[in-house]
C-alpha cells in the first residue's frame, strides 16, 4: 500500500473519530438536559404542593364563631338569595356566581345587558346566589371578602350596580385582589352614592361573612357542579350549549304573555 493511500485511511479514521466523540459528547449534553429538566419539573411540583399546603394551613380570616348577618332584602331558605326584579314575574332566573370566576364574568358580559332589559321590564325576577369556590381552589380570601362587599352593597340597595362593577374590574384568576378591602371599598366609587363609611365599615369588619359561609356551603351541597349556575325556572340553562341572550329573552316574554 502506498504511503498516499495509508495516509488517507488515517485520516478517514481520525475524521470518524472525532465524528464519533462529537456524538458523544451531544448525547451527553442532551442526557444533562433531560436530567436538568427533570430536576426543574419535580422542583416546580414540589413548589406548587408546598404553596397548595401552606394556604391550606392558613387562617383565611373567617369568623365561624361570629352571626350569620344576611343582608337587607334577602330571600328564600336561610335569607341567601339576593332577588332583582318584580316578586310577580312570571319567570325566575336562579344565579350562583363567584367574583373572582373567569367563566361569571363571561357570562356577565354576554347577558348582563338582556338580564337587566328583563329585570326592568318586570318579565324576570333574578335570584343571586354568592359561591366561594376559587378561595378553595386558588387559595386565598377575595371570592368571600367581595362576596361581603356585595352584601354590603345590598344593604344599600346598590347590589346590581356594585355587582356589575366587580365583574368588570375582575382581576385575572391567579390574582387575589379582592381580598384587599381598600380594592372593594375603591371600587365603590364608581357607583353613586355607595361610598359611605358605613358601606367601608361593613367591608372592613366583614359583616356578612358568616352568611357567605354559609351560601358557599348550600352551594356545595346544592350539588353544583361549578360556578356561574344559570338555572331559568329551574332549568339549568348554562349547560344548553344552544342558549343566547336573544332566546332568553324570547322564552322570558313568551312566559311572562303566559
Amino acid at each position: 500500500m502506498s504511503e498516499k493511500n495509508r495516509e488517507g485511511k488515517r485520516t478517514a479514521r481520525e475524521r470518524l473519530a472525532v465524528e464519533r466523540e462529537k456524538q458523544k459528547a451531544a448525547e451527553r449534553r442532551r442526557r444533562t438536559l433531560i436530567m436538568t429538566a427533570s430536576v426543574v419539573c419535580v422542583l416546580g411540583l414540589a413548589a406548587v404542593i408546598g404553596l397548595v399546603a401552606a394556604n391550606a394551613g392558613k387562617d383565611d380570616g373567617s369568623d365561624s364563631a361570629g352571626p350569620v348577618v344576611a343582608p337587607s332584602g334577602a330571600t328564600g331558605k336561610d335569607s341567601l338569595a339576593i332577588p332583582v326584579g318584580e316578586d310577580g314575574a312570571k319567570s325566575t332566573l336562579t344565579v350562583w356566581e363567584d367574583f373572582r370566576c373567569p367563566a361569571c364574568k363571561s357570562f356577565e358580559d354576554t347577558y348582563r345587558s338582556t338580564i337587566h332589559e328583563l329585570t326592568d321590564s318586570g318579565d324576570l325576577k333574578v335570584e343571586y346566589h354568592l359561591a366561594t369556590i376559587i378561595d378553595g381552589n386558588m387559595g386565598g380570601t377575595g371570592s368571600r371578602n367581595a362576596a361581603n362587599a356585595a352584601a354590603c352593597a345590598q344593604d344599600a340597595g346598590k347590589f346590581v350596580s356594585y355587582h356589575d362593577v366587580l365583574y368588570e374590574n375582575q382581576p385575572s384568576e391567579t390574582d387575589d385582589a379582592f381580598a384587599e378591602n381598600s380594592k372593594l371599598t375603591d371600587l365603590a366609587k364608581k357607583v353613586d352614592g355607595l361610598d359611605t363609611a358605613t358601606f367601608r365599615a361593613c367591608v372592613e369588619k366583614g359583616t356578612h361573612n358568616s352568611w357567605v359561609k354559609k351560601s358557599a356551603a348550600a352551594f356545595t351541597s346544592g350539588g353544583f357542579t361549578g360556578t356561574p349556575t344559570v338555572l331559568l325556572n329551574g332549568k339549568n340553562i348554562y349547560q344548553d350549549q344552544t342558549m343566547t341572550p336573544a332566546k332568553l329573552k324570547k322564552q322570558v316574554q313568551e312566559a311572562a304573555k303566559g
